[in-house]
């Protein structure tokens, strides 16, 4: 790096101060929430920014030491080295605090290899390097794409809220409403998430990070895979798609590494760096048992439906909506958060969906399983 000591000194700065600003109003917020809920709710959004870049960043720092660990990346041999002067060793932390608190990591993904962010950080030095011209292209549609999705999310909140208007209350309505508005607020949520991916992406894209310029320019992490997500028929791929480099992250953290339960021991993890809100624990705890059990009814039904084209369609259309009914009702669990909200949607027609999962994993649990 051919930047001055000052410069150096200025950047540990700005990211203390960041830092210390973002552990103050976690604090603050929650303190206003003590003793002023009125004046609570202007500074919610603010609070759930700072913890969710929060926990963003315990997940670089996981990351990074498994690649220490694991040995995909060296400790220099600066900071190895007894007695040694203090500014050498500040020199040679500097690419992992960059690596650990860039801005479009703190926004909200993807999660970027380390060694995929040096090797790019290093190429920008190289003489007659383009970076800006090729990533325009990507830039500028993912940003088309993250307002017309923002469009949409606006479209389908209104929708509910109408529908809210022409009843008694969310959730209080017969089976066929009932599981409609549930799909349609899950659809709301899914939205949201899909144009915050897509955001982060395309700031990560506008520097060439994420991208294979040299060839393509085409992604290469990305979390936002809508198309998979919304036509697959099979609740384990869209668990592996969900979030995809945050899905990679928690199976090298937890599930490779766990020796008893490691699908439930992933999921309850989740819950637990997500903030054990008892939505999220009963949301996370549901998926892993709609997974497992997903794995069953695949392998079950494969061979019968494999000799038959129209009932091998007729299969993948069944499948694809217990998934969007599935997946939805754990969605609006997860985010609802509270235990009425729990409560309100066990009382609901849609928990059929995910019970039909759990008694098939209670009657497979009998039987052995080959894989």
């Amino acid at each position: 790096m051919s930047c001055s000591w000052a410069q150096y000194g200025a950047g540990l700065f700005i990211i203390g101060y960041g830092e210390a600003l973002g552990i103050q109003e976690i604090q603050r917020s929650q303190s206003l929430q003590n003793t002023h809920p009125p004046l609570c709710a202007s500074g919610h959004g603010r609070f759930m920014i700072a913890l969710s870049s929060l926990m963003l960043l315990t997940q670089r720092v996981t990351s990074l030491a498994l690649d220490v660990h694991e040995g995909e990346s060296r400790i220099p041999a600066g900071i190895k080295q007894k007695g040694g002067v203090g500014w050498n060793i500040l020199y040679c932390l500097l690419p992992y605090f960059s690596y650990m608190l860039y801005f479009p990591a703190l926004l909200g993904g993807p999660l970027c290899p380390f060694q995929m962010f040096r090797i790019h950080m290093e190429s920008l030095n190289r003489p007659g390097k383009k970076s800006i011209a090729k990533p325009l292209r990507p830039f500028f549609k993912k940003c088309g794409l993250f307002f017309l999705l923002n469009m949409l999310r606006m479209a389908v909140r209104n929708c509910i809220s109408v529908t809210e208007q022409s009843n008694q209350g969310p959730l209080q309505w017969d089976s066929s409403k009932d599981i409609l508005l549930i799909w349609i607020t899950a659809l709301m949520f899914r939205l949201a998430y899909y144009s915050q991916w897509l955001l982060s992406e395309s700031l990560n894209n506008l520097v060439g990070l994420g991208l294979d310029t040299e060839r393509t320019g085409k992604a290469t992490f990305s979390d936002a895979d809508i198309w998979t997500l919304e036509t697959t028929n099979k609740i384990s791929e869209f668990a592996r798609t969900w979030n995809r480099t945050t899905a990679g992250w928690l199976r090298r953290m937890v599930f490779e590494r766990s020796k008893v339960q490691p699908l439930m021991s992933t999921f309850a993890f989740s819950a637990w760096w997500h903030g054990l809100h008892p939505g999220q624990i009963f949301g996370f705890i549901l998926w892993a048992v709609t997974v497992k059990a997903d794995h069953h009814v695949h392998r079950y039904m494969g061979s019968l439906t494999a000799g038959s084209r129209v009932l091998r369609m007729f299969y993948k259309v069944l499948t694809w909506m217990q998934t969007q009914l599935v997946t939805a009702y754990i969605l609006v669990a997860v985010e609802l958060r509270s235990p009425s909200g729990v409560l309100v949607l066990c009382k609901s027609v849609c928990s059929v969906c995910p019970l039909l999962y759990v008694l098939v994993l209670i009657g497979m649990s009998n039987k052995p399983n080959k894989n």
